[in-house]
């Protein structure tokens, strides 16, 4: 049922009085002219009194309304529709309600953040620590002799090559995603083949798969299929899955890449055989540092934030990325992309 409007209220009330008012004095005077005068006597005296009051507060109800409505950062269509503008005490109620719990929710949101903000800072101090200070050892080591020890010089200047290596990777890296979020890094889209560029990825990444023993294949390369989008970009995608399957992929496994037309889109997807990857770490596995194994992916020279990086890259393209794993099974990363006419 609708609530009846203040306003209505006030002008049934003016309406009452002057009737009851009417009435009592034609009782006493028994005049009905007299008694028509006083019921326009009062019932202009109680919409001058409406009218007052409409001014100083219903109005001022309203202004309060919209304050509040300054300070929402969206709005409920559900708040502003006709029936509730039949009543601003109604309304004013639903809108600080509302701004409440968009305020109860906007902090919520920001402690995840905060939580989020050092959880990042500690993992990329931690990151930037370990090769820092494996230089500072390979340094200091050298200077207190060690640079004129030939058995151990050049190796020493080697690994510190390394490590400063591992810091541009992590920096370049960072550098990617931050240009990513903030569209910075623009797209470049082309009409090029995405099933020869899977082919080239392929070959490029053999012998790396070889040394593993791992067989990789494009299937679904009987002909071409064209794909509109960034051309480095998607390589560097596609670079990233097949790396990282080839690095905690099992001896003597298997990567394939299967493409597929599905009309308006195409459809890419990495599969390997390998161990698989546990659920409970699927929905937070392409955070940045985030490892399924922190020592085993240290140890293979990863920084963290690929799969943070592909995933950015396939979403300024629009397009979504998923994973399905299974624990001694293997795992299937799966994008989409625009379908070139």
């Amino acid at each position: 049922m609708k609530s009846i409007s203040p306003k209505i209220t006030l002008a049934i009330f003016s309406v009452l009085f002057a009737f009851i008012v009417s009435c009592i004095i034609y009782c006493y005077s028994d005049s009905l002219s007299f008694s028509i005068y006083a019921f326009l006597i009062s019932l202009s005296t109680s919409l001058v009194i409406l009218f007052f009051v409409n001014v100083l507060i219903v109005k001022k109800i309203t202004s309060l309304i919209n304050t509040v409505k300054k300070f929402r950062t969206q709005s409920d269509d559900a708040f502003v529709n006709n029936e509730f503008r039949t009543n601003e005490m109604s309304l004013l109620h639903s809108e600080i309600f509302a701004w409440a719990e968009e305020r109860k929710n906007e902090i919520e949101r920001l402690k995840k953040l905060e939580v989020y903000r050092k959880e990042f800072l500690g993992n990329v101090s931690h990151e930037l620590k370990t090769p820092i200070f494996n230089i500072q050892g390979y340094v200091l080591t050298l200077l207190d002799g060690g640079l004129e020890d030939e058995t151990i010089n050049r190796d020493y200047l080697q690994r510190a090559e390394r490590s400063i290596d591992r810091m541009i990777t992590i920096i370049d890296d960072l550098e990617a995603i931050s240009q990513l979020e903030t569209g910075e890094l623009q797209i470049e889209p082309e009409r090029f083949d995405i099933v020869a560029l899977a082919k080239d990825v392929v070959e490029a990444q053999e012998l790396k798969a070889t040394n593993k023993g791992i067989i990789l294949t494009v299937q679904n390369d009987e002909k071409p299929i064209f794909v509109y989008a960034d051309r480095f970009r998607i390589r560097q995608v596609i670079v990233n899955l097949i790396v990282n399957s080839i690095k905690y992929g099992k001896q003597n496994g298997e990567t394939k890449i299967r493409i597929y037309d599905m009309g308006e889109n195409v459809s890419v997807e990495v599969v390997d055989n390998g161990l698989g990857i546990e659920d409970k770490h699927l929905p937070r596995l392409f955070e940045r540092f985030y490892r399924v194994d922190k020592s085993r992916s240290r140890e293979q020279g990863g920084t963290g934030l690929g799969l943070a990086i592909v995933k950015h890259i396939i979403e300024a393209h629009y397009q979504t990325i998923s994973v399905m794993s299974t624990v001694g099974v293997g795992t299937v990363f799966s994008f989409t992309l625009k379908k070139a006419i």
